[in-house]
């Protein structure tokens, strides 16, 4: 399985959380799907997840964008994915590329109400992502080439929350950088949990860019927490002790794991003796304190 399927089985789950909460927050939103050559089925795949929520759609409107130049092909491979789709959907075609998006949602009226865009190959352009910061809320899933970190131009648009991973598949492929942002901690809990429920035997590894040795890590339920045990002892060492509270949030917001991983790595550093724990003994709750033990980080 290559990343494009990675992503378009990301691209699924994310659906399944967005367009629920979406249709019962405003009457009207907004799914814009951009690519920049390569593969666009994901587009085809997300009209079939817009089809089955077709009951939900009642007395609301749906408006999906599908920016891509993929051949001649593709109007007639969305047609017939869009001819399941009930009245209240609207899907609009527009030739080009990712830089076509902050003028395809102005023309669509997208700003002010719940957007999620998804841009395929696209570089973190301001004014693409101005324009897909101007739904309320917003989310964006933008896929681009490793090599810097898109958390500085995602959080300079707006978005207050932001991950990012490098999606490494096996062989000599390149690798692809995803970065996600939203204003949500539920749509960012749900792409945690979708990046590590895809299918684990995609042939496709990860790398969280905050973890300086770029270790590669398998998809699964339950990822390979040393990355994060190096991750979370330098931001001890930065910020001195935090709670457990406090750890769970930086894994969640600044790392590619999810709250529930950052109590399986403090179990881990405890264990070892990487780190102390204030009250010593107890239930690692929230308000337990954590801090590290000197020189125990080149161990870990």
């Amino acid at each position: 399985m290559s990343t494009d399927a990675v992503l378009r089985e990301l691209l699924v789950r994310q659906l399944d959380h967005w367009l629920p909460a979406a249709l019962h927050r405003a009457r009207r939103a907004t799914l814009a799907l951009a690519y920049a050559g390569g593969d666009a089925a994901g587009a085809e795949e997300a009209l079939r997840v817009v089809a089955e929520f077709a009951d939900r759609l009642r007395g609301r409107r749906l408006t999906v964008l599908v920016v891509a130049d993929d051949g001649t092909d593709l109007p007639a491979r969305l047609g017939a994915a869009e001819a399941a789709l009930p009245a209240d959907v609207a899907v609009h075609l527009v030739p080009g590329g990712p830089d076509r998006l902050p003028v395809a949602l102005k023309a669509a009226g997208a700003a002010g109400a719940p957007l999620l865009v998804v841009a395929d190959g696209a570089d973190p352009d301001p004014a693409l992502l101005a324009a897909a910061a101007s739904g309320r809320p917003a989310e964006l899933l933008l896929v681009t080439a490793p090599g810097r970190s898109l958390r500085p131009a995602l959080t300079g648009a707006g978005f207050p929350l932001v991950t990012e991973v490098e999606l490494v598949p096996d062989g000599d492929s390149p690798a692809r950088l995803l970065g996600y942002a939203t204003g949500s901690d539920r749509g960012l809990e749900a792409v945690k949990e979708a990046l590590w429920a895809v299918d684990e035997y995609a042939g496709v590894r990860y790398r969280d860019p905050a973890d300086p040795q770029g270790r590669l890590l398998d998809i699964s339920l339950e990822p390979e927490p040393g990355p994060l045990r190096r991750e979370l002892l330098a931001e001890l060492a930065r910020s001195g002790p935090r709670t457990v509270t406090e750890l769970r949030r930086f894994a969640t917001t600044s790392t590619v794991y999810r709250a529930a991983d950052a109590n399986r790595a403090l179990a881990s550093l405890l264990a070892s003796g990487a780190v102390t724990r204030d009250p010593e003994h107890g239930r690692l709750g929230g308000d337990v304190s954590i801090s590290a033990v000197p020189s125990a980080g080149s161990s870990v």
